[in-house]
């Protein structure tokens, strides 16, 4: 399999209880060789004050929760790619007990 794609669900909790942003996304996932890169793009499109509100958290802390429709989850960092509204998710390298908004980065 060279490439995967799903529809998903991105979350940015503030703290364990708080959900403060859930986005659809299709997310894409291609191999090649030993690495892989994954993207997503919101579906549907952000109105401008949604944007607004996922730019903000962006800016907090771009560490999401990725929930797979099948129901698995995994923490990812998201960048928003140039201006085609592609988003770059990378595994993130945040601590297990961390508070998601609160996080330092590993060196």
């Amino acid at each position: 399999m060279d490439s995967y794609e799903c529809t998903a669900t991105l979350e940015w909790w503030a703290d364990r209880s708080t959900c403060l942003g859930r986005l659809g996304v299709r997310v894409t996932v291609r191999v090649t060789a030993d690495y892989w890169t994954c993207d997503a793009v919101l579906e549907p499109p952000l109105s401008a004050e949604d944007r607004e509100s996922f730019d903000f958290l962006m800016k907090l802390d771009p560490l999401f929760t990725l929930r797979l429709d099948e129901g698995s989850s995994l923490p990812v960092d998201v960048v928003a790619a140039e201006d085609d509204g592609r988003l770059i998710l990378t595994a993130s390298r945040a601590q297990p007990t961390e508070t998601p908004g609160s996080r330092q980065l590993l060196p």
